[in-house]
């Protein structure tokens, strides 16, 4: 398996590729419409079918005419096929036989035609009163009608080479036939404009089918999907960009990976991965459709070029702020970098200070501040130690993650600085806050302790107290929280925290 899928260019939603997404939604609509009720019934008929009597009669008959095709034609599928049916037939799978005779048209044709169980049998009689009161109640023939026949005697019907690009086999393959659809189609459509798009889209389609019809003339089965005319995209968008080097995603079988290649490189890797796929016997996938489709669209676009200008549209130039932002990120990475080599060195003191420049680029940064709080805890006398302190206080309490490390720093700090903690009114406030959000009631009675010893109180301290005392009164420590009423009485006394409290403690 090999799959590459261009990264060159990202849809615009500010003029989305229309044309793309209609023809997205009518091979839905066609497949959810009408293929997926019409395969519904036609087990719904197979249930009824297995407790008519016409299996006795039929599917022996079906199953030994398989056999005898298969026979002719020395085709190791054909020979696959009759033997899984011979199975199923022994082990009385009716069911799955009469969706394959149903879906045999050749032999269906004969058999309602009276070529298979003839009027001199002694079986004819009651077989025909049977098939006539079960063949009304099957459903229309929607998806085999409209697909192409590769039968030998199949009448000649151009119109079908269209109409199978509109159907699919199962929801996984038309699913994937749409993702490829929009990766490849959105470029064209950008490129080519909509109507051209579409005419390109729909002729390579019909090239993929009438190749398609070529090699597999006679051969038997149907042929349907999006694929041959979803490859005719393929092979004009690396036509489009010619040899301009872009970058693709590829898997071949289990390894995946990125790479810049030269487009039109792709074309024959493509087709040559179709036909060897072909030739080593793929039955189930219509090799020749994608070959012919690969082909039809490297062919169209060349035309498309030669007749008038076409852009390849081009990954969207970074906007001013988005440039900004990689500088950014660049510098660092550059200076996480040389930060971590200076720490292996065991030079912490620099590489403090290297981190501390990483921290003015990036103030909220977890892990640069951890580093940095890391580094300069070895000097716990520096500035850079007392720095990061505050940078990690400062942080806010909305986040978990930034809590959780102000509890962790706080403790550390409290413990290490030198020749004590420098910590502001306000710094404390939000020490408080986060201690208290944690869960952490002991500790941030202690900062609110110290805070309400200060001598000019920060801007929003009641409603720092008001969630420390509600904190303490909803884990069940009233006592605690009550403990606070000769504070707020002298800082705050006509506050209605302080009136509430009261009225708590009284009651």
């Amino acid at each position: 398996m090999f799959i590459a899928i261009p990264l060159e260019t990202r849809p615009s939603w500010r003029s989305p590729p229309w044309v793309t997404l209609l023809l997205i939604a009518i091979n839905c609509w066609v497949y959810i419409g009408w293929q997926m009720p019409e395969e519904r019934a036609v087990g719904r008929m197979a249930d009824a079918y297995v407790q008519s009597t016409l299996p006795a009669l039929e599917l022996p008959v079906y199953v030994k005419d398989v056999q005898a095709r298969a026979g002719q034609s020395r085709r190791r599928r054909d020979r696959d096929r009759a033997d899984l049916l011979a199975q199923a037939l022994k082990a009385k799978a009716y069911s799955a036989i009469y969706q394959a005779m149903w879906h045999d048209n050749d032999f269906r044709s004969r058999l309602l035609a009276d070529e298979v169980i003839r009027p001199g049998s002694p079986q004819y009689a009651a077989w025909r009163a049977e098939r006539d009161r079960f063949t009304p109640r099957e459903p229309d023939r929607f998806t085999e009608r409209w697909s192409q026949d590769h039968d030998a005697d199949a009448p000649f019907r151009p119109i079908t080479w269209l109409t199978n690009t509109f159907l699919h086999g199962s929801l996984g393959h038309l699913v994937g036939n749409m993702v490829f659809l929009f990766l490849f189609g959105f470029t064209l459509e950008m490129a080519l404009g909509r109507s051209l798009y579409l005419v390109c889209y729909l002729l390579g389609g019909i090239g993929a089918s009438a190749f398609a019809a070529w090699m597999y003339a006679g051969m038997g089965g149907l042929g349907l999907g999006a694929s041959g005319a979803v490859s005719a995209l393929m092979g004009m968008y690396v036509v489009l960009y010619r040899l301009r080097r872009i970058p693709f995603f590829y898997m071949f079988f289990f390894y995946f990976n990125y790479a810049r290649w030269p487009a039109l490189i792709m074309l024959p890797v493509w087709m040559a991965f179709e036909l060897i796929q072909h030739l080593l016997g793929g039955a189930q996938v219509a090799y020749m459709a994608h070959l012919g489709g690969l082909a039809t669209g490297a062919v169209l676009m060349a035309l498309v070029m030669q007749i008038r200008r076409v852009e390849a549209p081009t990954a969207a130039a970074p906007s001013p702020a988005d440039a900004q932002q990689a500088e950014r990120q660049g510098e660092l990475k550059q200076l996480a970098d040389k930060a971590r080599a200076l720490t292996r060195s065991l030079r912490f003191g620099d590489a403090a200070q290297v981190w501390q420049r990483a921290a003015r680029l990036a103030p909220t940064d977890l892990t640069v501040l951890r580093a940095w709080f890391d580094s300069a805890r070895h000097d716990p006398a520096s500035d850079s130690f007392h720095a990061a302190a505050r940078q990690i206080f400062k942080l806010s309490t909305r986040h978990a993650a930034h809590r959780q490390l102000q509890v962790e720093s706080y403790r550390v700090y409290l413990d290490r600085a030198k020749p004590a903690i420098r910590i502001s009114p306000a710094t404390l406030q939000q020490l408080v806050r986060s201690f208290v959000l944690e869960g952490e009631f002991k500790d941030a009675e202690q900062l609110a302790r110290a805070l309400a010893a200060s001598s000019t109180l920060p801007e929003g301290w009641v409603d720092t107290m008001d969630l420390l005392i509600n904190a303490l009164l909803k884990s069940g420590r009233a006592q605690d929280a009550q403990a606070w009423l000769p504070v707020l009485e002298q800082r705050a006394p006509h506050d209605a925290l302080t009136r509430r409290l009261a009225a708590h403690t009284s009651a």
